[in-house]
């Protein structure tokens, strides 16, 4: 692994939030740890055994606190570790601070502690990066997913993905540096079916958008003619007076967006302007931004009043015939209406439909952030290009990058850069 190697100081930070409570746990982990304890609290304590113990400096007692010694390299980050287990006041807590610096210790940068994992090699990028979706999951989905993807799963689909590219790059090579040995001509057959199976695995991974909607949460947008009850089913839906309803066209003219949780998931609904041609230029841009709504909807409601048949915005939208309780839905159409709380089930029956198959546990593991997208669709089409390739040279350089790719997501290469980016969004004592 491309990573910096071992630590030279000893850090610390406070690992629970900042929320008042009874107990605070001091985290310390590096080279002077069991030497800055013995400080504390005269002698180490046996490994992994929670000890009470009274802190003392220069004669002064700071605390009795709990304490763990965690000896490298079976501690979280792989070094010689301890935590304090401290009552919560400031005072005790500034003490044992001062304590710390005074004994040769630092306190800790943004997601050190975890980066500091990674470089011990106990979890790699993906499994620290799920453990910070993990600390600020708010959804039962969320948890599920970063604690799944912090077991592995992910690099296990990555780090499987890596190891077929290199045996296909060994083949290549073999074919590049022994042109005159004759190989088996259905050898390159073999490595170009791979190359393309591997291709189709990526790009079957890149269309699976379940991971980053969990993460990110849903977005459902309400689009449709003026008047049609977007504001309306909005607040309905919603519970809130969040958006002005009258019967004045083209009184939305700016997207407006509710947040509420359905089935465990996080759902961003969006009312945006009446479409229709106008000379109106606010009312205009309104329906511009409406449009750049469409295009990014997760789930996209095109409503349609009674009786209007006007084509489907989008070829993912889905038609939701408004105001049934005036005029019945057509055989098979989902329909809505905001007078009473029956008039919203046949719709919140669809999304609670729709929102289980997120939670599904099911076949591959789905990629969770921007940085994956990016990084598997630059090896995708370095498979592409070494597929299109009629030089072994430039399949096999093809094949490289691809592989160079895939490595940067679970950091086996060129990853220095990369992890001052993604540890910075760490908590202090994370």
């Amino acid at each position: 692994m491309n990573i910096s190697g071992a630590s030279t100081h000893t850090i610390f930070a406070i690992a629970t939030g900042p929320v008042q409570g009874a107990i605070a746990v001091m985290r310390v982990s590096g080279p002077e740890s069991g030497k800055i304890l013995k400080a504390l609290c005269g002698a180490l304590p046996p490994p992994r055994h929670a000890s009470v113990r009274a802190l003392t400096y220069e004669g002064d007692v700071l605390d009795h606190a709990l304490i763990l010694w965690l000896p490298g390299p079976r501690s979280y980050t792989g070094e010689d570790s301890f935590e304090l287990h401290l009552h919560a006041g400031p005072a005790i807590i500034e003490a044992v601070a001062q304590a710390l610096v005074h004994l040769g210790g630092r306190p800790a940068e943004p997601g050190e502690f975890t980066r500091r994992a990674v470089q011990a090699g106990r979890m790699d990028i993906l499994q620290a990066e799920a453990i910070a979706d993990l600390i600020e999951a708010e959804t039962q989905a969320q948890r599920h997913q970063a604690l799944r993807q912090a077991d592995g799963a992910l690099s296990q689909l990555y780090t499987g993905w890596a190891a077929r590219l290199r045996q296909i790059l060994a083949q290549q090579e073999a074919l590049i540096d022994f042109p005159d040995e004759e190989l088996p001509p259905e050898v390159e057959g073999a490595l170009i079916e791979e190359c393309r199976a591997l291709a189709q695995e990526m790009q079957a991974h890149l269309a699976d958008e379940r991971g980053e909607i969990v993460r990110d949460g849903l977005k459902i947008v309400l689009a449709g003619a003026p008047n049609v009850g977007k504001s309306s089913l909005l607040n309905a839906l919603s519970g809130q007076d969040a958006a002005i309803v009258t019967q004045k066209a083209g009184t939305t003219r700016d997207a407006i967006s509710v947040e509420w949780m359905i089935e465990g998931i996080r759902v961003r609904l969006i009312d945006t302007a009446g479409l229709r041609e106008t000379e109106d230029e606010i009312e205009a841009e309104g329906i511009r931004r409406t449009m750049q709504h469409v295009e990014k909807a997760d789930v996209l409601f095109h409503l349609v009043g009674p009786g209007d048949e006007t084509p489907l915005l989008a070829p993912h939208a889905v038609k939701l015939r408004t105001k049934t309780d005036l005029t019945p839905a057509q055989g098979g159409e989902l329909g809505v209406h905001t007078q009473d709380e029956a008039g919203l089930t046949p719709l919140r029956e669809w999304l609670k439909a729709h929102l289980a198959t997120l939670m599904v546990q099911r076949g591959t593991p789905p990629l969770t952030r921007a940085r994956h997208r990016a990084g598997l669709q630059e090896a995708q089409q370095h498979l592409t290009h070494a597929l299109e390739a009629s030089w072994p040279e430039v399949r096999g350089e093809e094949l490289r990058l691809a592989m160079q790719a895939i490595g940067r997501l679970t950091g086996h290469v060129d990853v220095e850069a990369l992890l001052d980016t993604i540890f910075g969004q760490f908590c202090i004592g994370k």
